[in-house]
């Protein structure tokens, strides 16, 4: 006769009871690139945080390359059947300030819904309100989408906020003074001779 079988214990995952989670939870790694079509299709969403150092061509631009930009997108028709690709990303760029070459952070808040357009002429059929995405080829890279973003979202000229403006007009001070004639030594020698 078989021994009574015994119930299997339950698998833990945490052994300790009541410990807590420390640990922030990790974001899913974006695709390279997703087949627009599909994402509009499965009105799919993507939500995490990107590093600022991951980012090639803005990494020129900023003073380091800490910190992370958090991002969340979707897509998906609007009420018209316009394909869209809605976009929000919250950081902070530190940057290099132009008057004092002190180093700040720049925060950056983007609300974006970008238009997905086959070619250039689907521009024109936009509804107010969105900015065209050029997909030729029906596939996008997310992550190259956020950085054109923040490229965008750079001021020309980085200053730190609540620098006072020092600057001195001297355009004024000329106009009062009246300009040396260049004919005025010619008349001095005329009235000599």
């Amino acid at each position: 006769m078989a021994a009574p079988s015994q119930p299997e214990p339950a698998v833990q995952v945490d052994s300790g009871e009541g410990s807590t989670y420390h640990r922030a939870p990790m974001s899913a790694a974006l695709p390279d690139r997703v087949d627009v079509a599909r994402q509009v299709q499965a009105r799919r969403t993507y939500e995490g945080t990107l590093p600022l150092a991951a980012m090639q061509r803005l990494r020129g631009s900023l003073a380091t390359t800490e910190g992370e930009a958090r991002y969340h997108v979707e897509f998906g028709k609007d009420e018209l059947g316009v394909a869209y690709l809605g976009l929000r990303v919250e950081t902070g760029l530190p940057l290099v300030c132009q008057r004092t070459l002190d180093v700040f952070v720049q925060p950056v808040s983007i609300d974006q819904r970008l238009g997905l357009i086959a070619d250039e002429s689907g521009e024109a059929a936009l509804p107010p309100g969105y900015e065209p995405l050029l997909v030729p080829d029906g596939q996008v890279g997310i992550a190259d989408v956020i950085e054109d973003e923040l490229i965008l979202a750079l001021p020309v000229v980085p200053v730190k906020p609540g620098e006072p403006l020092e600057w001195k007009d001297h355009s004024d001070e000329e106009s009062e003074e009246k300009p040396a004639s260049p004919f005025a030594a010619l008349a001095g020698l005329r009235k000599n001779t």
